[in-house]
């Protein structure tokens, strides 16, 4: 998939002029091509209807470099990002310029197709996807969307590897191929359920009581103590 954006190129860089770009609407950005790094502003709207079609994965974005007037076309791939926890507003992205002659390295995202597994319609076994994506080396014209994996055939204690994983003739899986993308397993029965369940309860029952008894005799820290380790703003 492909995404069109556009943006400008900022003479100012550091926290000053990046907090000031975000109270006028916008975002910092840095487009980093051709052994240079080019700060940016961009709209954070587009960047975030290009990071929720992604859904995780990777596509190419037709970016639009604007500097005092004159424009210049590049590709890129969105590299990072962040995003405040509290709000969820996109804060500052880096783009990473590609060629599309030359192999790129993108995760794209792991969708199970097919009819549900014999396993679970026939034998009541339950579907594990244990990954969700895939990380792949791929010409940028050739990246998919997803990687289809199909489920249909799959029986209780059988499993898709990465090795097994058919990504394309000219796609390159790079997980290990020994890791399991997808799996059906035998559904658990009501008294190993409860049986699990009362052995957690007896371990925390345990723990917390350790807890309670490690505490006797130990002085408690002064009210005057400070925190180590504060969080970057």
């Amino acid at each position: 998939m492909k995404f069109e954006a556009e943006a400008e190129v900022r003479k100012e860089v550091g926290k000053g002029p990046a907090r000031e770009i975000r109270r006028n609407g916008k975002i910092p950005a840095v487009f980093y091509g051709q052994g240079k790094s080019i700060p940016l502003v961009m709209d954070p709207r587009a960047v975030r209807k290009i990071i929720i079609a992604q859904s995780g994965g990777s596509g190419l974005v037709s970016l639009k470099l604007i500097n005092d007037g004159a424009t210049e076309d590049r590709v890129a791939v969105i590299q990072d990002y962040q995003v405040d926890p509290i709000t969820g507003l996109v804060l500052h992205v880096d783009l990473f310029e590609v060629s599309m002659d030359k192999a790129v390295r993108v995760k794209v995202l792991v969708q199970t197709t097919g009819e549900t597994p014999i396993g679970v319609k026939r034998d009541k076994g339950v579907l594990h996807q244990n990954l969700r994506e895939l990380h792949i080396e791929c010409l940028p014209g050739v990246i998919p969307e997803h990687i289809d994996v199909d489920v249909s055939e799959l029986t209780i204690g059988q499993g898709i590897h990465v090795k097994d994983v058919q990504a394309g003739p000219s796609i390159k899986v790079l997980d290990d191929g020994d890791l399991m993308v997808v799996s059906v397993s035998a559904p658990i029965s009501d008294a190993k359920l409860a049986a699990s369940m009362a052995t957690d309860a007896t371990s925390t029952h345990s723990s917390d009581s350790e807890a309670a008894g490690s505490t006797k005799g130990k002085p408690e820290p002064s009210a005057g103590a400070s925190k180590a380790g504060e969080g970057k703003k």
